[in-house]
């Protein structure tokens, strides 16, 4: 029995979980802007009281990996560090995207016969977004997209793809209606997924360096000084 501590600040929605192997065993979330500092150590107690485990009792600490809000990734990272540091437990990386398509292929009849498309809403008619096969296989890589009217038209005319997530009410908006695309909405990033996939990385031993791991951004930050007179 291996119990693994999941961590999810990659969007607005900030969530803990504790799973027993692949068991949830208690869970937080909490949905208010900017709130991922000042509450997710309070939240990571509350998780740990409400099923009697104790820090020590850890087997590893999952987070979410990106891509997704650059201070949201900062703030998990950060605190996954901080616990694998002091705990001398590894460290695993979920992939926010995988994670978020994880919970849909899971309550979807014949999985199989979809391509799930994960879209976090990036800014204007960018996203984050990536092609999965039911058992997360790429079919297209994550990137960053500018959605067009043609986006994802070939692969629409081969396969239905469910898409979902922060940056699908853009895609019905921008995309050409097509028989074969379908919309879901309230899929958000959630450490209840990143716990599941967490599992079968700790029995294989997929662990990040503590020292140097960092979240996958995606897209580099820039930060301009201002100008003084």
């Amino acid at each position: 029995m291996a119990y693994i501590l999941s961590l999810e600040t990659s969007s607005s929605v900030c969530s803990v979980a504790l799973h027993q192997d692949q068991q949830l065993l208690s869970y937080a979330e909490l949905q208010m802007e900017k709130s991922h500092s000042s509450h997710i150590t309070v939240m990571v107690r509350q998780v740990l009281e409400y099923a009697g485990v104790k820090l020590e009792q850890l087997d590893a600490v999952a987070v979410s990996g990106g891509p997704g809000s650059y201070t949201g990734l900062r703030i998990g990272s950060g605190t996954a560090k901080g616990l694998c540091f002091s705990l001398d437990k590894p460290l695993i990386s979920v992939s926010t995207l995988a994670s978020m398509a994880q919970q849909v292929i899971a309550v979807t009849p014949a999985p199989e016969r979809y391509l799930f498309c994960p879209m976090l809403d990036a800014r204007r008619s960018e996203v984050y977004t990536c092609l999965l096969t039911h058992d997360l296989g790429e079919q297209r890589p994550v990137e960053p997209m500018i959605l067009e009217a043609s986006s994802f038209a070939l692969e629409l005319e081969k396969q239905p793809i469910i898409f979902f997530g922060s940056g699908a009410t853009k895609a019905q908006e921008l995309l050409v209606p097509h028989p074969n695309a379908f919309y879901l909405n309230n899929v958000n990033p959630t450490a209840k997924a990143i716990g599941v996939l967490a599992w079968p990385k700790l029995q294989a031993g997929e662990f990040e360096d503590v020292a140097y791991y960092e979240p996958f951004y995606l897209k580099e930050v820039y930060i301009t000084k201002p100008s003084g007179k």
